[in-house]
C-alpha cells in the first residue's frame, strides 16, 4: 500500500482592516495584525504557510537532496583559510570535516609553532538552533579575547571576554552590543557599542574596565540623533582609538589617543549636511577620504593630528569625475589606493616618498579585486582577493619591493567535475528608456544557444549605493550545469558605475532602479539569451523590494521570480521609527512623514501596489527573527497577492523559525534553502534531476 497524499490548500490569512491615515489619504491594511510576533494566531498562520510549501515542493525533495549533496561535494570540508600575522601571532580559521562551524587558532611567530585554540564554534553552537560568533578582538599584550556571540539571529550580541592563557571566560556579560569592541593599548579598556534594544540603532559607546562589573561601565558618547548609528575602532597604526558616526549622508569622527583611554575624545570634524568622511591615521597626519568640494566620487585629503577641522585638509588625490574612490589600506613604506573606473576595480600603488604610482593589472572583461586582510602596519605584502564569473576565488599576496605576486590559496572546487574553460562570462550594455546605458554581467556554458529558450536567472540589488560585483559562486555551478544563464544587473542605486549612479536611484529617482532592471530584462529578451517563458528574477531584501516592484509593474516578463527576506511594506515600515534601521534610512528613500515622499513611495511600494492580475510564479523566503526585514513584510505581501492576484501559478512562502535575515547559521545549513530555491526555478523548467 501507498500512503494517501492529503493535499491542502493554500493558507488564507484572516482580513482585520487597519486604517492607515497620514496627509489626508487613507490606506486599507488588511493583514496588518501579522506583526505581532507573540500572537498564536500569527505563529499558526506562519507555520501553515511552511506546510503549504512543503507540500507544494514535495515531488522535489529528491532533488533538492541532489542539489545540496552537489553543492555541498563543491565545498572543501575540512578547510583552511591563508594565515595572516599580527602583533607577533599567526591567526588561522579552520573548518573540520563534518562540522558546521568554524575553529579559530593561533600559533606563535611560526607555522611550524604549537597550535592554540581560541574559539571552537562547534562546541559553542551545541545548545543552539542559531549561532554566531560576531568579532574577536586581542588584547595588545594577547592575553585576552573579547568576542561576541548571537544566538537568536537578531544582530544582537553579548560580549565576554576569555583569558587566553588560562582559557577561563570571565562571568561578566554585556547585553545588547553591535559586537564590536576594541582595547585601549592599557590592556584594561574596552571600548564597546550598544544597541537601542527596541529599534536596534547602535547609539552608545561605553567604556569597561577589566575586573569590574559591566554595570560600573561609563558612556563615553551618545549618538543622539536617530538618523546616525555609531561605532568604534583603532587605527591601524594603534595611536588612536576612534568613535565614528555615520548616517547615509553625513560623517562625524572623534579621536583619542589609545595610551589614555580616561581621556575625553576630540572631535575631528563635526558633521556637516551631505558631508561625508572617513579617516586613517599615518605618522603625524590624518589621510581622509571625503565628498567635501564638490567630490561625487571622493577625494583623498592629508592633515595634521594638531588641526583635524576641515578648513586645514589637503589634497592628495583629486577628484575624478570618471573614478570612484572606495578605500585605501596603509603600511609603513607604501599606500594602497581601491579605486573604481567604470564598473571595475583597480589596486593602485603609491610609496610614501613618491617614487612609485602604479596599478596592478588585471586583464579579464569583467571580474571582482578587493583588499583583504592587512592589519600589520610593517609589513612589505599587501594581500588581496581576486575572481571573477568564472574563476574561483583566490588569495594573492603581492610584495611591494619585489612586485612578484603569489597566490596564497585558490578555492578548491570539489568534485572532479569543475572546469574554468567550460565557462563564457561576458559584459554587455542595456539602454535603459531614458538612454542610459546600464551593464549587465552574465555567466553560461560555452556552447549554448543564444536562441531564446535558455532559462536564464536575473539577480540584482540596486540600493544603499551597494555594488554588486560579478563574482565567483560555486553553488550557482549547479544552475549552470543544467543549462542556466546567470546575470547580474548592474543598476542604478549600486555605486557600480560610480556615486552618481547610486545618487540617481534613490529618494525621489528610486523608480530608476526598477526600471532598469525592467529594460536590461528586455534587452536580454531582445538578444534571444532568454525569452519570457524562461526568465526568472532573483533579489534580496532591498533586492526584494525590487522584486516586488518589477512584478506590479511587468510581471509578463518573468516565468518565475524569488524574494529572499523581501522589503515590501515600505510606506508602512518608514512610518514606523520603532522598527529597526527605518530612522536612518530616511535619506535612501524619503521620510514619508513629508508629503512629497509619501507619495512617491506609495506609488512603487510594493505591497501597496498589489493589483488582481496574473503574477509570475514566486517563492518568497524570510526568517522569523528577521532584525533588518520584518518577517510580517513579506508575511502581509504573500496574503494580500494571494487574495488579490487572478492566475494559479505557485505562490510559496517559506520562513525559517529560528533564524534571522542572513538565513541558518551553520556552514553547510544555508544551502538547504539555496537548494530549496534552486529546485523552484528548475522545476518551472521541467528539470527534475
Amino acid at each position: 500500500m501507498t500512503d494517501k497524499i492529503v493535499s491542502i490548500d493554500a493558507p488564507r490569512a484572516k482580513k482585520i482592516p487597519q486604517e492607515l491615515q497620514i496627509h489626508g489619504d487613507v490606506r486599507i491594511d488588511n493583514y496588518y495584525w501579522l506583526n505581532d510576533r507573540e500572537n498564536p494566531e500569527v505563529i499558526d498562520y506562519l507555520n501553515a504557510e511552511n506546510v503549504y510549501t512543503k507540500q507544494e515542493m514535495k515531488h522535489t525533495e529528491g532533488l533538492q537532496e541532489a542539489l545540496f549533496e552537489e553543492m555541498k561535494g563543491r565545498i572543501k570540508e575540512d578547510d583552511t583559510t591563508v594565515p595572516y600575522k599580527f602583533n607577533g601571532y599567526w591567526y588561522i580559521t579552520r573548518y573540520e570535516k563534518g562540522k558546521d562551524y568554524p575553529v579559530y587558532v593561533r600559533k606563535k611567530e611560526t607555522l611550524e609553532a604549537p597550535e592554540e585554540i581560541l574559539f571552537d564554534c562547534n562546541e559553542m553552537a551545541k545548545d543552539h538552533a542559531y549561532f554566531n560568533l560576531g568579532r574577536i578582538v586581542i588584547s595588545p599584550d594577547n592575553k585576552l579575547a573579547c568576542f561576541s556571540v548571537d544566538t537568536v539571529s537578531r544582530r544582537q550580541y553579548t560580549i565576554q571576554i576569555k583569558n587566553l592563557e588560562t582559557g577561563e571566560i570571565y562571568p561578566d556579560k554585556i547585553l545588547n552590543t553591535t559586537g564590536g569592541a576594541t582595547w585601549a593599548n592599557d590592556n584594561k579598556t574596552l571600548f564597546y557599542t550598544m544597541k537601542d534594544e527596541v529599534t536596534l540603532r547602535s547609539h552608545k559607546i561605553f567604556k569597561h574596565r577589566l575586573d569590574t562589573s559591566s554595570e560600573q561601565d561609563i558612556e563615553v558618547y551618545h549618538e543622539a540623533d536617530e538618523t546616525f548609528n555609531t561605532f568604534v575602532y583603532k587605527t591601524k597604526s594603534k595611536k588612536y582609538i576612534v568613535i565614528g558616526s555615520g548616517s547615509t549622508l553625513s560623517s562625524e569622527y572623534r579621536f583619542l589617543n589609545a595610551d589614555t583611554p580616561d581621556e575625553d575624545f576630540k572631535v575631528f570634524q563635526e558633521r556637516t549636511s551631505n558631508l561625508e568622511y572617513s579617516i586613517s591615521h599615518y605618522g603625524d597626519s590624518f589621510y581622509i577620504i571625503a565628498n567635501c568640494d564638490g567630490a561625487t566620487n571622493f577625494k583623498l585629503l592629508k592633515t595634521s593630528e594638531d588641526t583635524t577641522g576641515k578648513s586645514f585638509w589637503e589634497d592628495v588625490i583629486p577628484h575624478r569625475d570618471d573614478v570612484l574612490l572606495e578605500d585605501i589600506e596603509i603600511f609603513k613604506d607604501y599606500l594602497v589606493v581601491n579605486e573604481r573606473e567604470n564598473g571595475l576595480n583597480n589596486l593602485r600603488i603609491i610609496s610614501w616618498d613618491k617614487s612609485e604610482d602604479y596599478y596592478l593589472p588585471f586583464d579579464s572583461e569583467t571580474y571582482t579585486v578587493y583588499i583583504g586582510n592587512n592589519p600589520d602596519f610593517d609589513s612589505d605584502v599587501l594581500r588581496y582577493g581576486f575572481n571573477s564569473l568564472t574563476s574561483p576565488s583566490a588569495v594573492i599576496d603581492y610584495n611591494f619591493k619585489t612586485r612578484q605576486s603569489e597566490i596564497k590559496k585558490e578555492q578548491e572546487v570539489l568534485g572532479g567535475k569543475f572546469d574554468k574553460t567550460n565557462y563564457v562570462s561576458e559584459r554587455i550594455w542595456a539602454t535603459a528608456r531614458d538612454g542610459v546605458k546600464v551593464p549587465i554581467s552574465l555567466v553560461y556554458r560555452k556552447g549554448i544557444e543564444l536562441d531564446g529558450t535558455n532559462p536564464l536567472l536575473q539577480y540584482a540589488y540596486g540600493s544603499y549605493g551597494s555594488t554588486i560585483d560579478p563574482s565567483f559562486s560555486s553553488i550557482r555551478l549547479s544552475l549552470l550545469d543544467r543549462g542556466f544563464i546567470y546575470a547580474i544587473a548592474h543598476i542604478r542605486g549600486g555605486e557600480y558605475l560610480g556615486r552618481n549612479w547610486y545618487e540617481n536611484g534613490k529618494l525621489l529617482t528610486k523608480k530608476n532602479t526598477f526600471y532598469d532592471f525592467i529594460d536590461c530584462s528586455k534587452h536580454l529578451i531582445n538578444l534571444n539569451y532568454t525569452s519570457s517563458k524562461h526568465l526568472y528574477a532573483y533579489g534580496g531584501s532591498a533586492g526584494g523590494l525590487l522584486m516586488g516592484a518589477i512584478i506590479n509593474m511587468n510581471p509578463e516578463l518573468y516565468h518565475g521570480v524569488i524574494a529572499a527576506v523581501p522589503f515590501v511594506d515600505v510606506v508602512t515600515t518608514m512610518l514606523d521609527d520603532s522598527i529597526p534601521l527605518t530612522t536612518g534610512e530616511y535619506d535612501e528613500w524619503g521620510n514619508p512623514n513629508q508629503h512629497k515622499y509619501y507619495s512617491y513611495m506609495k506609488s512603487y511600494s510594493p505591497y501597496d501596489n498589489v493589483e488582481a492580475k496574473n503574477y509570475p510564479h514566486m517563492l518568497v523566503t524570510t526568517g522569523l527573527h528577521d532584525s533588518q526585514v520584518q518577517y510580517w513584510e513579506p508575511a502581509k505581501w504573500v496574503a494580500k497577492l494571494r487574495e488579490l492576484k487572478k492566475d494559479n501559478n505557485k505562490l510559496l512562502l517559506f520562513i525559517d523559525m529560528d533564524s534571522g535575515h542572513g538565513g541558518a547559521s551553520g556552514r553547510f545549513e544555508s544551502l538547504k534553502e539555496v537548494a530549496l530555491e534552486y529546485a523552484f526555478l528548475l522545476d518551472l523548467e521541467g528539470i527534475h534531476s
